[in-house]
């Protein structure tokens, strides 16, 4: 089996088996564009440039006249400490309580809304001491092969951090998440953990730009650079769990293979990549350990995807 991180990707297989079109999405050897930007305030701004693979309402008076107590984002949070398994030090991060936020829906490509809170914005821990940082659910699990990478690349330059806030910012979050970005690559991990670190991103990156104060004189200027953002790390994420798909096995990231294949499906639609999108909703549709629910959102893609493939090819005439 071929190692996928640590070799270039093997371009031409993924357009036979997907026929998927090449483009400088800043993967394979291609510059990172802005995925990392914003490094430097960690002492870390050497590694913004690194290749990816080898993007309230008001509430009414209760009785007496009292307005009930408002609920507020540090409501759903704790501390929560952790030994971190590069330094061995231990500290504290906010973390959300479990059963505490309420799901208010998702959107086409799975992203989870909560109601008053993006959960997405404390799904990353972050050693203030050694500057490593992972999604949760990885953040045990590093190889001593990775530990001496990134004590040699990011620790030997990172800046400690200070005390845990109450709440983080979108901003502060998106700092958070590309911190880990940098240390995935650095320790040579999963095309299909690089993948979901970026959807990850590009969805606090949409949650980023429905919370922007609208009376902001450069509100669309924010909001664009947030979709531009957003859209780069989609494409990012599309082609790494492009590759996955084909070097690993399932489940990935905790999905099992019917959800990987929608969200690459969704993905690739947003990118006018029908073919790709046309071939996994079939597989979905046809596959016997799909469940009904994912059957039905796959069936609600297809006919989008029917409706754009229809647009596109009546442009042409």
């Amino acid at each position: 089996m071929i190692d996928m991180d640590s070799v270039s990707w093997n371009r031409s297989m993924l357009k036979a088996f997907f026929g998927i079109k090449s483009q400088k999405s800043g993967l394979g050897g291609y510059t990172m564009a802005g995925l990392l930007s914003g490094l430097e305030q960690f002492g870390l701004s050497n590694l913004e440039n690194m290749d990816l693979y080898e993007a309230p309402k008001k509430e009414e008076a209760g009785p007496g006249g009292k307005a009930p107590a408002t609920v507020q984002e540090q409501d759903f949070l704790f501390d929560k400490s952790f030994n971190c398994p590069i330094c061995d030090k231990e500290f504290k991060a906010r973390t959300v309580k479990i059963g505490k936020a309420k799901l208010a829906g998702s959107d086409l490509d799975l992203r989870p809304r909560y109601e008053q809170i993006d959960l997405l914005k404390y799904d990353i821990i972050l050693c203030p001491y050694c500057g490593y940082a992972a999604l949760s659910r990885f953040f045990k699990f590093v190889t001593s092969p990775q530990a001496k990478n990134i004590k040699k690349t990011i620790s030997a330059t990172f800046k400690p951090q200070k005390e845990v806030k109450e709440v983080y910012t979108y901003d502060e979050a998106l700092e958070r998440y590309k911190l880990t970005l940098a240390n995935a690559i650095v320790k040579q991990t999963r095309s299909s953990e690089k993948a979901y670190i970026c959807l990850k991103t590009a969805w606090l990156l949409r949650g980023k730009a429905e919370h922007l104060d609208k009376n902001l004189p450069d509100y669309e200027e924010q909001k664009k650079q947030c979709e531009d953002e957003e859209n780069e790390f989609l494409r990012n994420a599309l082609e790494g769990f492009l590759a996955a798909r084909q070097t690993e096995s399932f489940p990935m990231c905790g999905m099992d293979e019917p959800t990987v294949d929608y969200l690459i499906a969704v993905t690739a639609m947003r990118f006018e990549q029908y073919d790709v999108s046309s071939r996994l909703i079939t597989g979905i549709l046809q596959s016997p350990t799909a469940n009904p629910r994912m059957k039905d959102k796959a069936r609600d893609v297809k006919e989008m995807l029917m409706k754009k493939i229809k647009e596109k090819n009546a442009a042409r005439k």
